[in-house]
């Protein structure tokens, strides 16, 4: 589900309006439409149900209108709150005004700040409000009495429903650019876009549901700039191969790990599991001869292969004849393999050598800190980076608080001057390709901000490299998939309780609930699909 921006939105409009013929009207009556249907999900709205619809002067003011004259003819008692001078209202939107007005809606005038205080009060009294004031269009910070809406809307205590963007937002960033609403529901049209998917400005958005309004996927595909993308349940679910019956171990790839040091072989097995949960056919963990035994002894499904190492636990330089040597179709490199010289030789050499795709993460990403040309020159080959925001900003030699209030451009940046692919962990993980397409992860909870997350995910990865010979859709299965096993261990053990072990454990019944299509109760309901 691609993601857009302001201009893109109205390029959407435009192209389906005047290429393909559609009223526009048509669009904003579609609006209205999905908008009730999706209010009617979330809350009751019969005849005892008041709910006040606060609209601007503009499109989404008359989406607004829309949705106020089909709650009136369902039962509900709407009044509506205009901001702005009836006389300002123009085209579409003042086309419905006046089909409101027909209606017999009431229409109260709030343009000014004497008659916005009085309509306060009434607000206050009701059982729900519709925020239509700003949507896409919106590039400035909210001012004078618009602000002014906004700060007694989110100073009111009746829950707030928005409609395409919680009014204030700015469709072009995920950063708050100023004052705005704070919606229980943002129903948005047509397609999502960045603030109702990144921090900060997504906390505003409460729960969001994409509402269909008739706008082509093919004009949608077809959009000039910046190409970002939502992983969608259902897109994964696309990209898991059916295993023919007649199969074996050896069609569903070679995955080899090369993790472990003295106090850090925990990392090692997970990343291993995490490869055999997510369906790899053979795991091997190539480790320090030190290691080799705890390692080995953590699960019995994977093989070991004991690299020469310093006598203090750490893998030696010249240990990368060994893991270079031993078959696999790809390497995932770095967790709990720890620091210092010889393992900085070792990975920049592997990393150079391997003739298969690479995940490289933790330890093997500190080796290029500051460095980030040391991985160039793999693009035939595929290099994956799996940070997060410290070991991000340890590459890009910024600060981590840096990395996230910008994440989306810097993992993109990184992934285009590198021609690497960057899967940027944390809330949301990110994936940005070589290209400069970005695919945002939309499952995930906080209690997988915990130790050896990121361990497993690394496994995850190559797995799926490895069955799907993709290394794009791998990243996105796997994050998705990664994600939906800690939302099935959290629901079990809570988010304080969450384990990296428990997302190792789940990542079989993540894959069972996205094959059998048990992801969310509005799954098969196309017109308003949730994030």
């Amino acid at each position: 589900m691609r993601v857009l921006n302001t201009v893109q939105m109205r390029d959407a409009d435009r192209r389906t309006i005047s290429d393909l013929g559609v009223p526009s009207l048509a669009l904003m009556e579609a609006a209205g439409r999905q908008v009730v249907a999706a209010l009617e999900s979330r809350w009751p709205l019969g005849a005892d149900r008041r709910i006040a619809v606060v609209c601007g002067k503009g499109n989404n003011g008359g989406d607004g209108f829309v949705a106020a004259r089909l709650l009136a003819a369902r039962g509900a008692a709407v009044r509506v709150y205009l901001a702005a001078p009836a006389a300002d209202v123009g085209g579409d939107a003042g086309v419905n005004l006046s089909a409101l007005r027909r209606a017999g809606v009431p229409v109260i005038d709030a343009s000014s700040a004497s008659a916005w205080e009085a309509a306060r009060a009434d607000i206050d009294g009701c059982d729900l409000v519709v925020d239509a004031l700003f949507g896409t269009g919106l590039t400035r910070p909210l001012a004078g009495h618009w602000r002014t809406v906004v700060r007694g809307l989110n100073a009111s205590d009746v829950p707030a429903a928005s409609i395409d963007l919680p009014s204030g937002l700015s469709a072009d960033t995920p950063e708050l650019i100023g004052e705005a609403a704070a919606a229980a529901l943002t129903v948005t049209l047509g397609a999502p876009k960045l603030p109702l998917l990144l921090d900060p400005a997504a906390a505003r958005a409460g729960t969001v549901l994409v509402a269909d309004i008739g706008i082509p996927a093919m004009v949608v595909g077809e959009l000039a700039g910046p190409h970002v993308t939502v992983v969608t349940r259902a897109w994964a679910r696309e990209r898991i191969p059916r295993r023919r019956r007649d199969s074996h171990k050896g069609d569903y790839g070679r995955v080899l790990v090369v993790a472990g040091s003295t106090g850090k072989t925990g990392a090692a097995g997970l990343a291993a599991v995490g490869a055999l949960r997510s369906g790899a056919g053979l795991v091997t963990v190539a480790t320090p001869r030190a290691c080799q035994p705890s390692v080995a002894a953590l699960a019995p499904e994977y093989m070991t292969l004991g690299l020469d190492d310093d006598g203090e636990g750490l893998v030696r330089a010249e240990a990368v004849d060994a893991a270079v040597a031993e078959r696999c179709d790809v390497l995932a490199v770095g967790p709990g393999l720890g620091q210092g010289a010889g393992v900085s030789r070792f990975v920049r050499d592997l990393v150079d050598r391997a003739p298969v795709p690479m995940v490289l993460d933790a330890d093997a990403l500190n080796v290029f800190a500051g460095d980030c040309a040391g991985l160039r020159g793999r693009p035939d080959r595929g290099l994956v980076l799996t940070p997060h925001a410290g070991e991000m900003g340890r590459l890009i030699g910024r600060p981590a608080d840096h990395v996230a209030a910008h994440r989306l451009d810097v993992a993109r940046d990184l992934a285009v001057e590198q021609g690497v692919f960057v899967v940027l962990k944390g809330p949301r993980t990110l994936v940005a390709t070589p290209a400069g397409a970005v695919w945002i992860n939309v499952t995930g909870n906080p209690g997988m901000a915990t130790g050896g997350a990121g361990d497993v995910l690394t496994g995850v990865l190559a797995a799926w490299i490895a069955q799907l010979r993709d290394i794009e859709a791998a990243c996105g299965l796997g994050v998705c998939l990664h994600g939906l096993a800690g939302d099935l261990a959290a629901a079990e053990q809570g988010h304080a309780g969450l384990i990296a072990t428990d997302l190792a454990h789940r990542l079989g019944h993540a894959l069972v609930a996205l094959e059998d299509g048990e992801v969310g109760r509005h799954d098969q309901e196309p017109e308003r699909r949730p994030l």
